[in-house]
């Protein structure tokens, strides 16, 4: 009899995976493991996915679309801060390793699309081009993303969780009222980098001032040349 593809693979492939990650991190995450852990065959996990990598980045996507939907739905700022912390609790494992590694490549280089839609949301309310509220927007990712994985991390139930959910919830209010009320941009520490990029995929940089890593390597290079063609010039004179 011929086999039928089973429609529900690949969700089991990428929640094995999340469990994985979440209880022992790379170490944990085989693909021998994860076809165990799915009901599934090695070879049958190597047919979808060409490693351990490519797992990873296809949960990464598929989370990162699933939260972008839930906060789609939302109509406020606010509702949207609260959604994604519900949206983490709701999807624990998931979770954890969406923000895994979230400033390094690949993920760096991924689109963000839940953080473009709430800077957007902090410029109606504050005004001005989003881009100009980015550290105003790593700030409240800071406090919601803090606030959920306490609250995974810490094992809060009941009362604890409620109040820990509820004191977020004000301390963001106060955030937005404060920089609402303020006129000027000032804020402690050095200015924001221009090559310091968020959630843009792969025009996203996590540079310090002095240009990307690519742009760096390109400029010693190119030094590196200048000196070796003038000690060339001197030999020859």
């Amino acid at each position: 009899m011929p086999r039928h593809p089973d429609p529900d693979l690949e969700q089991r492939i990428l929640d094995a995976a999340s469990r994985l990650w979440a209880r022992g991190g790379e170490r944990a995450l085989t693909m021998r493991a994860v076809a165990k852990a799915a009901g599934t065959t090695t070879p049958t996990v190597y047919e979808r996915y060409r490693d351990r990598d490519d797992i990873l980045r296809a949960l990464r996507h598929k989370t990162r679309a699933e939260l972008y939907a839930a906060l789609s739905r939302t109509h406020t700022l606010r509702e949207a801060f609260l959604g994604q912390i519900e949206f983490a609790l709701a999807h624990q494992h998931a979770y954890k390793v969406l923000f895994e590694g979230v400033g390094r490549p690949p993920s760096l280089q991924e689109p963000w699309p839940t953080f473009h839609l709430m800077r957007d949301r902090v410029a109606k309310r504050l005004g001005g081009d989003p881009r100009k509220h980015t550290r105003f927007m790593l700030a409240v990712w800071s406090l919601m993303h803090g606030t959920a994985m306490l609250l995974i991390q810490g094992g809060f139930e009941g009362a604890l969780r409620t109040q820990t959910i509820h004191a977020c919830m004000d301390a963001f209010d106060g955030m937005l009222d404060s920089a609402a009320r303020s006129k000027s941009q000032d804020h402690s520490g050095p200015k924001w980098p221009s090559n310091l990029i968020l959630g843009e995929g792969k025009q996203s940089r996590v540079g310090n001032g002095e240009g990307t890593g690519h742009k760096r390597k390109a400029r010693t290079t190119k030094a590196k040349q200048q000196v070796t063609k003038k000690a060339k010039q001197n030999t020859r004179t």
